[in-house]
């Protein structure tokens, strides 16, 4: 579990390094303020999450076998595909309904951060 989750924390966050560097140069002129804000958005949860799922990754060096840790890693994953997906693609296509979307994972993300704290909770007692 610690191989997925590291891995996937690294591949996210240089995902977000290039979605990063794509929105400043190449999308800068050609999307308006409001677009511009809302992938920028994407881009600052995008990169939260992924230190999230290192830390996930990390933490499950010394306790594999923890469902909440797991559940957690595969929430944030889902967060960062939902929130940060569907505010990079209402930036890019200006299609609203995909806002509809974006609750979902930031659900998600909620989600995950409770089963990090009820892990750390149960590493603790």
């Amino acid at each position: 579990m610690a191989k997925v989750f590291i891995t996937l924390a690294s591949l996210s966050g240089m995902l977000a390094v290039m979605l990063g560097a794509f929105g400043a140069h190449a999308l800068k002129g050609r999307l308006d303020d409001y677009a511009l804000g809302v992938f920028q958005t994407a881009v600052q949860y995008h990169f939260y999450h992924s230190f999230a799922l290192l830390a996930v990754g990390i933490l499950a060096l010394s306790q594999p076998q923890t469902a909440l840790l797991k559940s957690s890693g595969w929430l944030f994953l889902l967060g960062i595909l939902v929130f940060s997906g569907s505010l990079y693609l209402l930036s890019i296509t200006g299609v609203r309904w995909l806002g509809a979307v974006t609750p979902l994972g930031g659900l998600a993300f909620i989600a995950g951060w409770a089963c990090l704290a009820a892990t750390g909770w149960k590493l603790l007692v």
